[in-house]
């Protein structure tokens, strides 16, 4: 009880904080939207992969399903090399993603599952580093949402701005303008965060699903060629908000449960 009346404390006194920077005014708080752990696994090849499969299958999934998270796993669309795996953590709130980052290293039924997974000796690593991406849901999608079956693509968008007021502006034309129209022109969000942690700061980051890239390609230029974004883009308060965008394209993996 102490520890989650500290950790309640402490996201109120970061609101503040991120309020008076001007990074952000949330009306919503941090119990009612997602907490989003995005990991980028270097993998070293060879069968990497389906030991990191094994690893989240037996022991990561099932710790995290029993908490009420979600886990989504995805391989690189151009299948590069050396590959990547992204995975995503959806948590209910930062106290979730806490405390199931301390179950990890004392639940008995976890450890014991993931027994294998940590005693693969020091010449058969399973990836070379991985990097963690935190993020808190926007307002305008405070949960992720599952995509359809038939989602054979996904894209993996990062926004990132000049500064912190230029990223709060953007976030905003999300949740007032853009996300509306998205769903309207069939760009299918799954989630949109706001990074807290992690390369590229400040910045947010987001995914869409498609069918396969044609569809892709025609959706996006409805949104592109449509009325209500060509007059949404030149209004002076969203002008100068994103510097940089990094796109990247990924496929679901079978374990995936996004």
């Amino acid at each position: 009880m102490k520890r989650r009346s500290f950790l309640k404390k402490s996201a109120i006194a970061a609101g503040a904080t991120l309020a008076a920077t001007g990074l952000k005014a949330n009306p919503i708080s941090g119990e009612d939207k997602d907490f989003y752990e995005l990991k980028v696994f270097q993998l070293t090849g060879g069968g990497s992969r389906n030991q990191l499969k094994k690893y989240y299958t037996e022991a990561v999934i099932p710790l995290l399903n029993k908490r009420g998270s979600k886990v989504g796993a995805f391989n690189e669309y151009s299948l590069e090399d050396p590959p990547k795996m992204y995975i995503l953590h959806a948590h209910k709130s930062p106290a979730d993603y806490y405390d199931a980052a301390m179950e990890m290293n004392s639940d008995k039924v976890f450890l014991e599952a993931a027994k294998t997974y940590m005693q693969l000796p020091a010449d058969k690593p399973v990836f070379e580093r991985y990097e963690t991406f935190l993020m808190e849901a926007f307002d305008g999608i405070p949960q992720f949402k599952t995509p359809d079956k038939n989602r054979g693509l996904l894209e993996l968008r990062t926004y990132e701005s000049y500064n912190e007021d230029a990223g709060r502006r953007k976030i905003k034309m999300f949740n007032d303008e853009e996300l509306p129209l998205f769903e309207k022109l069939g760009l299918h969000p799954v989630f949109f965060g706001q990074l807290l942690a992690g390369r590229f700061m400040p910045a947010l980051v987001y995914m869409l699903w498609f069918k396969d890239m044609e569809e892709r390609a025609a959706n996006w230029g409805k949104f592109g060629s449509s009325d209500e974004w060509k007059t949404m883009r030149v209004k002076e308060e969203y002008a100068n908000t994103v510097s940089k965008v990094k796109k990247v394209f990924l496929t679901p993996a079978d374990f995936s449960q996004i």
